[in-house]
């Protein structure tokens, strides 16, 4: 089992770490508007380490920091290991942040502008630029944008001397060096010192990693004693109903649901009648 990394040892890049500091709402309002180039009015209070889980036996999330505006949302995940399949990643973090929109009731044209934003330790793209920002266009005339309101923007913090944005290259090396060169980075250097020092902070780093361990050995003990497939089955059942009732209030017809859900006819049938 993974040994928990010391408190004295965490960095600005470390999952929690990165998480605990963004979770200021000025922090994040001021990292966002620097990394995307606009203005945010309102910013929600960040959630870290927010899970979205799809129905049926489809893998859930576990984002890093998902902060919401007025009419956009914005996920932001620090990246230090190479994978090969990010920008396939990059597209499942959208799927299930439109999930989590509509389940909660909104219309397709009422869905969010959405920013899934990685900030990388590495090049994804061996082009070496400090950015690569993504958008749908027609390939027959790339004039033409399909306008559904998302954006993939992933930094490589390892080009930073090549950002022309002084306040970006300035974040993109202490990403990569943890040296801070401009007043946000100082700020944000300060903060992750204050919070290794900070015994509320190490007792919550301690509980997270206690609760993802206990997580992984009952599942693990599950796994032995009644079965992997029944735990799985057991929950996917749950959340499958769970979506159904949220279907339900947004008018979809029966089929509609049993289509998305996976559920039978007469347990869909059931629950419009509770």
């Amino acid at each position: 089992m993974n040994t928990i990394k010391p408190v004295e040892e965490l960095t600005f890049t470390d999952d929690f770490m990165f998480g605990y500091v963004l979770r200021d709402p000025e922090i994040c309002k001021t990292l966002l508007e620097t990394l995307l180039g606009i203005q945010i009015e309102h910013l929600e209070y960040p959630e870290l380490q927010k899970s979205i889980s799809s129905f049926y036996e489809s893998k859930g999330v576990r984002l890093d920091v998902y902060i919401k505006g007025s009419n956009r949302v914005f996920d932001i995940e620090i990246q230090n290991d190479f994978q090969l399949a990010l920008p396939r990643r990059t597209r499942y973090y959208q799927s299930m942040i439109d999930m989590d929109d509509l389940l909660k009731g909104a219309d397709y044209s009422q869905l969010n502008d959405s920013f899934v934003i990685f900030v990388c330790q590495f090049d994804p793209f061996n082009a070496d630029l400090p950015c690569y920002t993504f958008k749908n266009l027609c390939l027959e005339n790339k004039n033409i944008e399909l306008s559904d309101g998302t954006t993939k923007v992933i930094f490589n913090s390892s080009a930073y001397e090549k950002e022309n944005n002084l306040e970006i290259s300035a974040f993109l090396k202490y990403i990569k060096t943890k040296v801070p060169t401009s007043n946000f980075t100082d700020r944000l250097h300060r903060l992750v010192e204050e919070h290794k020092l900070n015994n509320k902070f190490k007792n919550e780093y301690l509980a997270m990693n206690l609760h993802d361990r206990d997580i992984t050995r009952k599942a693990f003990q599950e796994g032995e004693t009644l079965g992997i497939e029944k735990g799985i089955s057991q929950g996917a059942e749950q959340k499958a109903i769970e979506t159904a009732k949220s279907a339900i209030k947004m008018g979809l017809s029966i089929q509609q649901i049993i289509q998305l859900t996976g559920l039978s006819e007469e347990v869909v049938n059931k629950l419009m009648k509770e």
